[in-house]
Parts: C-alpha cells; structure tokens; sequence
C-alpha cells in the first residue's frame, strides 16, 4: 500500500460520522429553503413539508414551494459532499445513503410507504442533481494542480 496515490483505508468511524453530518446538512439546509420560501409567502412551516410525501407535487402551491426547496436543497447538498467527503467517488453512495434515510424517515413519519409518484419524481431529480454536481465539484477539485516548488532551494 505505501506506493498508491490516495490509497484507501476503510474506516467505519469515519464512515458514521460523514453520513451523520450530511444527514445533519441536508435537513439543516431543507429548513432553512423551507424557512425561506415559507416566510416569502407567509405561509407556516410544518414537519409535514418535510416528511409528509402527499405534500410534494405540482398541482397546489404548497406543493410547488415544497418542490423547490427540494431542489434548492440538492444544489446545497452538493456544496456539503464537497466540503465535507471530498472525494468524486464516493458522492453517489453518501447522496442515495442520505435519500435513503430521508425515505425512512417519511415512512416513520407517516406511517405508511411513500406511494405518490410525484415524491418519488422529486427525489429522482434530487438525487441526480446532488450526484452529478457533487462529484462534479469534487472531481474538479480533485484535478487542480499538485504544486511542487513551494519554495525556492537556496544554493549551499
């Protein structure tokens, strides 16, 4: 292993505490967007926007500000798998691992298995965008340029 670039160490604590913090950075972020475009429209906040799947959809206006948080809220969570995993490779797995906890939360929520299509459209579109930006971010950040004279050599 000492002549890989990067290699990689499996470290399960590591692992817990990356998935705990984009947990706490994808709903930290959705209610502040929820926040935002419920305090743009006077509108009062629920948990029900969060977790309820009957909510989301493009047929009310509660719906459609719900939908757009959503969305707003991949492009931040895309931001936190830079910040915060840093690595392209592993952007999909940490994005599908927060959509799946989300899933069962809104199951525990509700009671009951998501069944609207428009949710599962949403989360859809979600998980691609948060995916491909993300990994986008990392992979450009992962390709800048390595400096190696940092500092000029003096002549002994």
């Amino acid at each position: 292993m000492a002549g890989q670039f990067r290699s990689y160490v499996w470290d399960p604590l590591l692992i817990l505490s990356q998935i705990v913090l984009m947990q706490t950075v994808y709903y930290g972020s959705l209610g502040l967007w929820l926040a935002l475009v419920d305090g743009l429209v006077h509108s009062s906040p629920s948990l029900d926007q969060v977790f309820d799947a009957e909510i989301l959809g493009f047929s009310t206006p509660p719906g459609r500000l719900s939908t757009m948080s959503f969305v707003l809220n991949a492009l931040t969570c895309a931001l936190g798998l830079l910040y915060f995993i840093r690595r392209g490779k592993q952007c999909l797995d940490f994005t599908v691992t927060v959509h799946f906890f989300h899933l069962l939360g809104c199951w525990l929520y509700s009671s009951r298995f998501p069944s609207a299509l428009t949710w599962w459209l949403v989360q859809a579109v979600c998980i691609a965008l948060m995916a491909v930006i993300g990994e986008y971010l990392c992979m450009r950040s992962e390709l800048k340029e390595i400096p190696l004279n940092s500092a000029p050599k003096s002549s002994v």
